[in-house]
């Protein structure tokens, strides 16, 4: 209801047509983070009816992909872990069966399961700054394990084979539901656009004969600050960093970013961000790029010959590197700031 009241709320202020195209905005919340919708268009009521759909179908698939609700599929799955399998939707087979795969190809540094560590580290409105006990930390290591999530396509059921694994979507789940946006905002008849959850982003079309331009958020700067742009048509743009949840604790930065092989927040970057074909890939690959950092995951692109994506670190070092695929296209405004 709030959700249909912010829509109406906006269309009556920008009123009910364009005399020209120009940009529309509307936003919401789902799948724990901001959600929001750039329209270039003259279409006004029917950009407010394609974004209130859009938001439905946002918070239709966070109901059944996530962890914080006991009755969605993946709580279901997590429940019954080492009992017996779970029927799911087709879309959560989906979901997972790509999970596994980037998981098999990245050498299992992609890893659901790594759900198991919730409730050890602290980043969400729980956090306080403490340090888990390593003891503890070691012990959920053994219930990491990619290759125990047992899919049955003929019955659509997912069985964790070991009591106390756990798996969670949130490193992929946002892309794949970005898609499904684009697809939704596409089917109505919208071709300039921009749809943005969290730091997953798709960028479709233009906004009249200038391009969308998306920013590269500076890791160490202000909120709002850029250290590079670079113009995008009808790509994703996803961008992982350790700056959106986590803390400073004796000079050691920790966040919700955890390496599944350690269970400890992954060090070798401070941000990356990829340009994709869809958000589904660079949702997950943001991750493996993320914990792997420049060489090695520079290996697994070329030992996997991934070329559906291009990457942009900022290292531990705060050195910035690129694959060659968007040099040409990528701006550099400043150095990203120094800092812990």
């Amino acid at each position: 209801m709030r959700s249909a009241l912010a829509l109406f709320l906006l269309a009556a202020v920008c009123g009910t047509a364009l005399a020209a195209p120009g940009k529309l905005t509307y936003q919401d919340h789902a799948m724990g983070t901001n959600v929001s919708v750039w329209f270039w268009t003259d279409r006004e009521a029917d950009a407010a009816k394609a974004a209130e759909a859009m938001f439905g179908e946002m918070k239709r698939l966070d109901k059944e992909m996530t962890t914080w609700l006991p009755d969605s599929d993946l709580s279901k799955i997590n429940t019954a872990a080492g009992d017996k399998p779970v029927a799911v939707s087709d879309e959560t087979i989906a979901v997972i069966q790509r999970a596994l795969d980037v998981s098999k190809r990245s050498n299992g540094v992609f890893d659901i399961t790594v759900q198991a560590f919730h409730g050890l580290w602290k980043f969400d409105e729980d956090m306080d700054g403490t340090l888990p006990d390593q003891a503890e930390v070691t012990k959920r290591l053994a219930l990491i394990g990619w290759r125990d999530i047992v899919i049955d396509k003929a019955r659509k059921t997912v069985f964790l084979k070991r009591k106390g694994m756990a798996v969670t979507l949130g490193g992929i789940a946002k892309g794949y539901a970005v898609d499904k946006c684009v697809a939704l905002l596409k089917a109505k008849g919208f071709t300039d656009f921009m749809v943005q959850a969290g730091g997953d982003m798709y960028v479709a079309g233009s906004k009249g004969t200038d391009p969308w331009t998306v920013g590269v958020r500076d890791p160490r700067g202000p909120k709002e600050a850029m250290f590079a742009v670079a113009p995008i048509k009808d790509h994703s743009f996803s961008t992982s960093g350790d700056y959106e949840r986590g803390f400073v604790k004796d000079g050691i930065r920790y966040h919700h970013i955890l390496d599944p092989r350690t269970g400890q927040p992954a060090h070798a970057s401070r941000s990356v961000t990829i340009r994709a074909k869809d958000a589904f890939t660079a949702d997950a690959w943001s991750k493996v790029m993320f914990i792997d950092g420049v060489e090695e995951g520079k290996k697994i692109i070329k030992d996997n010959k991934l070329d559906d994506f291009e990457v942009i670190w900022v290292d531990a070092q705060n050195k910035v590197s690129t694959t060659p695929g968007i040099v040409k296209d990528l701006k550099r405004l400043k150095e990203p700031t120094a800092g812990i």
